[in-house]
């Protein structure tokens, strides 16, 4: 599906953001974050490449938008490559990236060298969309650091929490400072993504992530993603939830430079 405003949907408002030297790897954030994410979770890789990184529309610094898909952040990074002089390059999701990136790498897979899929899914279930609504109709009303007790039982291990180290700080620093209404439609465009008719054609090299202790859903759709993707392989983050990236970053880092080279 593509939202009505799509043609006003461009990437003219957004900021890329580069580190590092070597062949480019472009980094999609997940929901309620930024680009931040990927100074904690990636910064070992910036010897060996170059890493790009921007915020989705109605995060961080970049302008709440109108209603969108999927398909339009997909689109929307074909500009920002094109933009960027990039013709083809590595890259890596989790959560909401991963819905991008799977889109991306489904309908341009000559721009895609290698693909990582961190903490994903291709479709939400009933029970999920339902509970897309009710966060989008929190973050309206009530702002999106109302949501943060749950989402940080959701995003990372009791143990991680209650250390509170930077990861976990930075995603309350990130929540309290989030726009309602871009958290808002980015809810609404998960609850209507449906890309399992695009994961077969996937032709990239893969690597799946998953946190060890995601919720049951994410874990199922890891192994499908796994199965359905041609050259797919699966590894598992221990011990970590949905951010498992933020919570194993040397593990994640370890897992890209041999998966990458």
């Amino acid at each position: 599906m593509t939202s009505p405003g799509a043609a006003d949907f461009t990437a003219d408002a957004i900021k890329v953001h580069r580190r590092g030297s070597g062949p480019p790897l472009v980094l999609l954030h997940c929901l309620g974050v930024d680009h931040g994410l990927w100074s904690i979770a990636a910064a070992g890789l910036e010897d060996r490449y170059t890493l790009l990184s921007y915020d989705f529309p109605g995060h961080g610094e970049t302008p709440v938008p109108r209603a969108y898909a999927i398909e339009d952040l997909s689109r929307q990074l074909v500009l920002l490559l094109d933009r960027e002089g990039i013709a083809s390059a590595h890259l890596a999701g989790i959560s909401l990236g991963g819905l991008v990136a799977q889109h991306f790498a489904a309908t341009n897979p000559k721009r895609v060298e290698r693909l990582a899929l961190i903490d994903t899914t291709p479709r939400y279930d009933e029970t999920a969309r339902g509970m897309w609504a009710e966060r989008a109709r929190a973050a309206r009303t009530a702002g999106v650091a109302s949501l943060l007790p749950s989402i940080l039982e959701i995003w990372f291990t009791a143990e991680f929490i209650a250390e509170n180290p930077p990861a976990v700080r930075y995603v309350r620093e990130r929540f309290a400072a989030a726009s309602g209404e871009g958290y808002a439609l980015a809810c609404e465009a998960l609850a209507a993504a449906d890309l399992r008719p695009l994961a077969s054609s996937i032709s990239a090299p893969t690597l799946v992530l998953c946190g060890s202790d995601e919720l049951p859903a994410f874990r199922e759709a890891a192994q499908w993603l796994t199965r359905t993707i041609r050259k797919a392989e699966f590894v598992w983050l221990s011990p970590a939830r949905h951010a498992s990236i933020l919570q194993q970053p040397h593990a994640f880092q370890q897992l890209m430079r041999t998966f990458l080279a």
